[in-house]
């Protein structure tokens, strides 16, 4: 057809896995953060309680990307492999980014603390949602174990949801 063009997805390739990985373990901890602040903590409290989440979260992360390196190639990383890490590393602290500017919000009372941590949380959810299906639809599955696999990715979501608020001290 003339003057139409489809954009050509870029596909994931095994690169991509460790940026997926780190991006979905910080979202799943900020996540965590944000329920059980919503019962403990004003917005200042739970935005000090991401930040350091997820940052504790990213570093912990990247020293153990980097002792695998040691252990299986008993070298440091290359150049290459560090820029890798760090790019990994940085996607992760990104997901602090909306949710900590809406508690942001919410510690200059522009909003209420209510509706930032309902929003953090809510952010939260929309990101492990699209990075569920944008795996699951790029996947070659076939359509109903596509349907299979998210439905499955889901309620082991909210499995990890439920054991990470309850071991933050969630009720």
């Amino acid at each position: 057809m003339a003057g139409t063009t489809r954009r050509r997805r870029r596909e994931f390739s095994d690169k991509d896995a460790p940026y997926f990985k780190e991006r979905v373990y910080a979202t799943f901890t900020g996540l965590a953060i944000v329920l059980v602040a919503a019962g403990h903590e004003d917005a200042a409290g739970a935005l000090l309680s991401l930040v350091l989440g997820v940052v504790g979260i990213t570093a912990a992360g990247f020293v153990a990307d980097v002792i695998s390196i040691l252990a299986t190639k008993q070298v440091l990383p290359s150049r290459g492999e560090w820029a890798s890490l760090l790019r990994v590393a940085g996607g992760a602290l990104t997901t602090a980014v909306a949710p900590g500017f809406f508690l942001l919000l919410a510690v200059w009372d522009v909003i209420g603390d209510h509706a930032a941590l309902v929003t953090a949380r809510n952010i939260y959810i929309v990101t492990l949602a699209v990075i569920g299906w944008l795996v699951v639809r790029r996947s070659r599955l076939s359509a109903p174990r596509k349907m299979l696999v998210l439905t499955v990715l889901v309620a082991l979501g909210i499995l990890v949801i439920a054991v990470q608020t309850l071991a933050h001290g969630g009720a």
